[in-house]
């Protein structure tokens, strides 16, 4: 059984989210419509950004507004890049939060931590 994936951040400004991610992963999104931005990070692998917004229309009232519970970490992106100081510095510069620096962990990954303007956790790493 062959699975693809998307990870969905909840996002409070798409167009400033999409030019973030745009800029830090150093690629075009492969999707951008209103509501939907999506970036291919490899094979059937994707990003996805939707405003906080719409996912409320989707999802209902039983379910705590996104705005409302910022700060609270529950996941993080973790990606494997080819250049991990390349990509922490266009981070960086495109205005995310440095949390930890780029440092050899105990699992045997160099990784350095970030958050992007709506606060999600962004870990760079190289093995």
């Amino acid at each position: 059984m062959e699975i693809n994936c998307e990870f969905i951040l909840y996002v409070s400004d798409q167009k400033k989210s999409r030019d973030f991610y745009s800029f830090i992963l150093d690629k075009e999104p492969s999707l951008d419509v209103e509501g939907m931005t999506e970036f291919l990070l490899s094979g059937e692998c994707k990003l996805g950004l939707m405003p906080a917004k719409g996912i409320m229309k989707i999802l209902g009232k039983n379910f705590p507004e996104p705005e409302t519970i910022k700060g609270v970490h529950r996941c993080e992106l973790y990606l494997e890049v080819p250049n991990i100081e390349e990509s922490y510095s266009r981070a960086v510069e495109a205005g995310a939060t440095e949390l930890s620096p780029v440092t050899l962990r105990n699992w045997g990954h160099r990784v350095g931590y970030l958050s992007d303007p709506d606060g999600h956790i962004i870990a760079f790493a190289s093995i």
